[in-house]
C-alpha cells in the first residue's frame, strides 16, 4: 500500500465508512488502528439496537473493502476487522457517555485515585466534557475525574 499522506487514520476511515455503515441500517461505534505483535489491525466497530450479527459484519466488510483500498489510509499491510463493540463496550466518544448516563460502568485509571485505587465500578452519574462523575453502587460516594486520566471506561454487567 502507498504511504499515508498524514492526518489521523482513524478519523479518515471514520469519515469514509460511516455512510456505508448507516446505509446498511447500522451505527458506527468506533474505528481503531492497533498493532498487535507484528500485525496491524484496522478495527471497525458497528452497532444496532437489537445486536450485531455476523451477517452485519460481513455486509459492512464487503461494502467498505473497495473504498478503503482506494483511500489507502494505512502505511503497509493491515487486517480489516469489522465487529461489534460487545456487551462490555468501551465508552470513547462524547455521545457514548451521553447515551449511557445512569449505566453501570467499570473504570481503570492511569494512576490510582487516593482511597479508591486504579480500578473501580459504579454508575455513570454525569459527563461534562472532559470530566466524568461516577457514583458508587451504594449511592453514597461520587468521584469525578478527567476522561484523559482513565485507561478505559466500559459498560459493566453489574447486578
Amino acid at each position: 500500500m502507498a504511504k499515508k499522506k498524514g492526518g489521523n487514520t482513524a478519523e479518515a476511515v471514520t469519515q469514509l465508512v460511516k455512510p456505508y455503515v448507516e446505509e446498511l441500517g447500522l451505527k458506527l461505534w468506533d474505528v481503531r488502528l492497533v498493532k498487535e505483535g507484528a500485525s496491524l489491525y484496522l478495527r471497525v466497530f458497528i452497532d444496532k439496537d437489537d445486536g450485531v450479527s455476523i451477517d452485519d459484519c460481513e455486509a459492512v466488510s464487503r461494502a467498505i473493502d473497495a473504498p478503503l483500498d482506494e483511500l489507502d489510509p494505512v502505511d503497509g499491510e493491515y487486517c480489516l476487522e469489522v465487529c461489534s463493540p460487545g456487551i462490555e463496550r468501551e465508552l470513547v466518544k462524547d455521545e457514548h457517555f451521553e447515551q449511557f448516563l445512569g449505566a453501570d460502568v467499570m473504570i481503570k485509571m492511569i494512576r490510582p485515585i487516593e482511597g479508591i485505587g486504579r480500578e473501580f465500578c459504579g454508575k455513570l452519574k454525569a459527563y461534562n466534557k472532559p470530566n466524568i462523575t461516577i457514583e458508587d453502587h451504594s449511592g453514597e460516594n461520587e468521584v469525578t475525574f478527567a476522561k484523559k486520566d482513565a485507561v478505559y471506561v466500559k459498560l459493566d454487567d453489574f447486578d
